[in-house]
């Protein structure tokens, strides 16, 4: 590869990772080329793009972006792939799904949230994070759950209010007679004559 093949690399992947929020690196080392397909497959369909890289370059790539990414540049052996999603648990997720059959791919570290995690022992915290749209899914879900009570207790009692119910027998109406008020005496006035 020439300088300026190299120039060009750096220039691909600074230009991938410029608005990434989510960035892992994976060891795919070991599959063959039909379960790399697969894995690659699995990516594009999860809306992860996955590309081979060299560790120097993605490594130099890194170290002129604004963002520190300096703790992962230990886990850069081997061959490495870089995962870019705009969903936090997805690639953690496409990895730990695809592990049930297979050894790899490896998790070697990832970046989101502005926190680096190096290991393939994160892997495990990685895939439980919430993506926003859970997060959203749930709030919208806690906000929803007090308001579906109060329409189904409404309409339970609709519901139940248009049934003969019986009537209650109606109370005996007394009747009050008013005292008679004593007469009071008028002043009698002489009659004109």
């Amino acid at each position: 590869m020439t300088k300026e093949d190299k120039v060009l690399v750096i220039q691909e992947l600074k230009d991938l990772l410029q608005d990434a929020k989510v960035v892992y690196v994976a060891d795919l080392q070991g599959l063959n080329a039909q379960k790399s397909s697969d894995f690659r497959r699995q990516a594009f369909k999860n809306n992860i793009l996955v590309k081979v890289v060299k560790n120097t370059l993605l490594q130099k790539a890194m170290e002129q972006m604004d963002v520190d990414f300096s703790e992962m540049y230990g886990s850069f052996k081997g061959n490495s792939v870089l995962m870019i999603s705009e969903t936090a648990n997805a690639p953690a997720k496409l990895i730990k799904d695809f592990r049930k059959k297979e050894e790899k791919p490896a998790l070697k570290s990832a970046y989101l949230q502005e926190t680096v995690y190096v290991g393939d022992e994160n892997l495990e915290t990685l895939a439980s994070i919430k993506s926003k749209e859970e997060m959203l899914g749930e709030i919208i879900g806690l906000l929803q759950s007090p308001i579906q009570r109060l329409v189904s207790a409404l309409q339970n009692k609709s519901e139940g209010s248009t049934e003969e119910t019986p009537e209650a027998p109606e109370a005996p109406v007394e009747e009050v007679v008013a005292p008679e008020a004593p007469a009071t005496p008028e002043a009698e006035a002489p009659a004109a004559e």
